[in-house]
């Protein structure tokens, strides 16, 4: 098996994107994320990262993948998962939050080598809205550097690129899309040429820094509990006033709340 020449593969639709679960008798995702591990592990043993960036399925003793990769552990309910990736290039830039924006190329493929969704043109997407696979994997990488032509076109040096290794529980889980059968781990080609710190609701305070918890996760902080999460709420103590009116820093009450975040205040 071979991945050559992925980005020029027509466009399968924008599977990247997070999707609502099917409802489904329970499962054991414990169990499904050990299983996945294994897949990939085999999977990673048995190809390699040919000279033209492509993988290949090793036949003459070629490095395996899995002596090129890192790994990282991901918990998400409560479930440890390990996303391996290959940095080919790192970047030259700014690494993306979990939160933020990038600009990307892309092709993703199952372990089987059916290609299910490609992109050869540079587009952004909002990491808030895709699969976890992704929202961490990117923070591994970083943007490249703008060049504009003389006619006002450009494009991006030395940005980074590789590939991410995903487990099911950080992909589509039990839940087939499309080609993709249910409980399959994923691999993506990757390139990110540009990174946007994202403020989604345009109040003045960056995505990232509206994780209370610091648990990288923007979607599980909501200070006033009306259902909205603070990244994508003007009014994040439910105050009556905008989050941009009120001081970042200020703490007219002294109670250890700033101003934004204490409807005290």
């Amino acid at each position: 098996m071979k991945i050559k020449n992925i980005f020029f593969i027509a466009t399968f639709g924008l599977l990247i994107f997070a999707c609502g679960k099917d409802n489904k008798e329970p499962f054991d995702a414990v169990a499904q994320a050990e299983i996945d591990d294994v897949s990939l592990i085999e999977y990673l043993q048995s190809h390699y990262l040919n000279d033209d960036g492509a993988i290949w399925t090793i036949t003459n003793g070629e490095t395996p993948l899995m002596s090129q990769v890192d790994v990282m552990t991901v918990s998400k309910d409560d479930i440890s998962y390990k996303l391996y990736y290959l940095i080919e290039n790192e970047g030259s830039t700014i690494s993306p939050k979990r939160p933020d924006s990038i600009l990307t190329k892309y092709a993703g493929i199952t372990l089987d080598s059916i290609v299910f969704d490609s992109n050869a043109s540079l587009s952004w997407f909002s990491l808030t809205n895709l699969i976890d696979g992704w929202s961490y994997g990117f923070t591994k990488f970083k943007g490249g550097t703008k060049v504009v032509n003389t006619d006002e076109s450009f494009h991006f040096e030395n940005y980074g690129e590789g590939y991410l290794f995903i487990p099911s529980g950080l992909a589509y889980a039990n839940s087939a899309q499309g080609v993709i059968p249910e409980n399959s781990p994923l691999v993506f080609k990757i390139e990110l040429h540009d990174v946007n710190y994202a403020d989604h609701d345009n109040d003045g305070i960056l995505s990232i820094d509206e994780d209370i918890d610091g648990d990288g996760n923007v979607k599980n902080d909501d200070t006033d509990n009306d259902g909205i999460p603070n990244y994508v709420d003007t009014d994040d103590d439910g105050d009556g006033i905008l989050t941009k009116n009120e001081s970042l820093t200020d703490d007219d009450d002294q109670d250890g709340t700033p101003n934004y975040l204490d409807p005290d205040n």
